[in-house]
C-alpha cells in the first residue's frame, strides 16, 4: 500500500513517501506558525505525492495526547494550535484521503517494532529520553495507550517528591551541575567529565544513572517486555547500556537477584522511526 508519511515536529516537518516497501523521497519543511499555513503546507506536500505516486492515505506522526477514536490531539505541545479539535477529520476533507495519527513516541515504537531494534517482538518498552522522558508500551505488537492516553510516559513515574524526568534526563543533570558549580554546561559534556573524576559530574551522571535504571528494572517487572529500547539524543552514547547494565545488576541484587533482567538495546531507525511508524500505524487501523 502507497501511502504519503508525515513526521510533525515543533522546528520542522518531516515528509516522505511510502513505497515498494520503503521509505522514499524524504525531506522537510520549516513547522507553520499558525493553523491555516499548516494546513496549506501539509496539502501542497500531499498534493505533490499524489503527482508521483498512486497513495491510498496519509500517515502522520504528531506530538500530544492523540485519541485515535475521536481525531482529537489532546494534551500540550509546541504546537498550540493543532490541539482540542477533530483534526483528523479536517485533514482528510483537505486530503481526500483517510489519515491516521499516532502520537510520536508511540510512532517511534512502532517503527522500531516493524524495522528496528524491536523487531520480531511481540512486546516492547520504549524509553524517549530528551529534555524529559517519554515513551511507549507495546503489548501483542500494538501500542497500549492506557485508559487515559498515559500509557509510556514514563518521565511522570515518582521516586520520592520527585519524577523521573526530573532525575534522569540529561537536561535536568545538566541543570543540576550547573547550579552546583556555576557552570553553564550541557548534559553531554556533563556526561563526558564524570569519566575525567570530576566529582560533581560523576555524582550527577550517577543520578541520572542509578534513577532510569530503577525506571527500567520496575517496568520490566510490572508487564515483562521482551525487549526494552532507548531512544533520544542518549541513546547515541555508547557508554549508556553498559552503565545501565551496571547499575540493574546492582538494583536486582538488592532487590530480588532471581527477577528479570532487562534486555535493553538501543535504537537503530534514528530519524526515520517516526516516519515508519506513522506507517506502521496506519497499516494497523485501516
Amino acid at each position: 500500500m502507497n501511502l504519503a508519511a508525515i513526521d510533525i515536529g515543533g522546528t520542522t516537518i518531516k515528509i516522505a513517501t511510502w513505497k515498494d516497501g520503503k521509505l522514499q523521497n524524504k525531506h522537510a519543511v520549516d513547522t507553520p506558525k499558525d493553523l491555516d499555513t499548516f494546513y496549506s503546507v501539509l496539502t501542497d506536500e500531499v498534493n505533490k505525492i499524489k503527482e508521483d505516486t498512486d497513495i491510498k492515505g496519509v500517515a502522520i506522526s504528531a506530538p500530544g495526547a492523540v485519541n485515535q477514536k475521536t481525531g482529537i490531539i489532546g494534551g500540550t505541545s509546541a504546537l498550540p494550535y493543532i490541539h482540542n479539535f477533530k483534526i483528523v477529520d479536517e485533514l482528510e476533507k483537505r486530503f481526500e484521503l483517510p489519515v491516521s495519527m499516532e502520537n510520536d513516541a508511540n510512532s517511534a515504537a512502532l517503527g522500531e517494532l516493524a524495522e528496528g531494534a524491536g523487531k520480531g517482538s511481540d512486546s516492547m518498552a520504549f524509553f524517549v529520553i530528551g529534555t524529559g522522558i517519554g515513551g511507549a508500551i507495546i503489548i501483542n505488537q500494538k501500542v497500549w495507550h492506557g485508559a487515559h492516553l498515559f500509557g509510556g510516559e514514563f518521565g511522570y513515574m515518582g521516586f520520592d517528591t520527585e519524577s523521573v524526568s526530573d532525575l534522569a534526563s540529561p537536561v535536568a543533570m545538566a541543570n543540576r551541575y550547573n547550579e552546583r558549580t556555576g557552570k553553564k554546561l550541557d548534559g553531554k559534556t556533563v556526561f563526558a567529565l564524570a569519566d575525567e573524576d570530576d566529582p560533581v559530574a560523576s555524582d550527577e551522571r550517577q543520578t541520572l544513572i542509578h534513577s532510569l535504571a530503577l525506571a527500567i528494572y520496575n517496568v520490566q517487572q510490572s508487564f515483562d517486555p521482551k525487549k526494552i529500547v532507548i531512544g533520544g539524543g542518549i541513546s547515541n552514547n555508547p557508554e549508556l547500556i553498559p552503565l545501565l547494565n551496571r547499575e540493574i545488576d546492582h538494583i536486582q541484587t538488592q532487590i530480588n537477584p532471581s527477577s528479570i533482567k532487562p534486555e535493553i538495546v538501543l535504537c537503530s531507525l534514528k530519524s526515520d522511526a517516526n516516519l515508519r511508524g506513522a506507517v506502521a500505524n496506519f497499516e494497523q487501523t485501516h
